[in-house]
């Protein structure tokens, strides 16, 4: 898949989360790595602090953003075909984006769950 098209599913995994959530997203990045993850099984990673462990001196001086990397490689060779990559790249970046929000893995596979028994990933 070229990048672009990888990109626009990102693009559109963020859009389909609903408006209350995206307005909520603060000081974060998603950032797409072409190749694969360091140890070849993550297929995202959040960085930073979580707006559930922000303080109230948070944003007081400037803060770079939190970052959210996707890697193109590794979700591709899961997938195993273009036709899985829509839906497991919105699972990635919701799941990651649970972590911006202070979710635990516990936590985001509940919600995971919760997800696909409504048909959304």
């Amino acid at each position: 898949m070229q990048r672009q098209e990888f990109e626009n599913l990102i693009s559109q995994a963020v859009e389909a989360l609903p408006e209350r959530i995206r307005e909520k997203l603060n000081n974060v990045e998603i950032v797409l790595e072409e190749g694969d993850s360091p140890n070849n099984s993550l297929f995202g990673l959040y960085h930073g602090v979580s707006q559930l462990h922000r303080g109230s001196s948070y944003g007081m001086n400037p803060t770079m953003p939190d970052k959210i990397t996707i890697w193109k490689g590794t979700i591709e060779k899961f997938a195993g075909s273009d036709l899985a990559i829509p839906n497991l790249v919105r699972r990635v970046v919701w799941h990651e984006i649970g972590h911006h929000f202070g979710f635990d893995e516990a936590g985001i596979r509940k919600l995971e769950q919760k997800w696909a028994s409504e048909g959304k990933v």
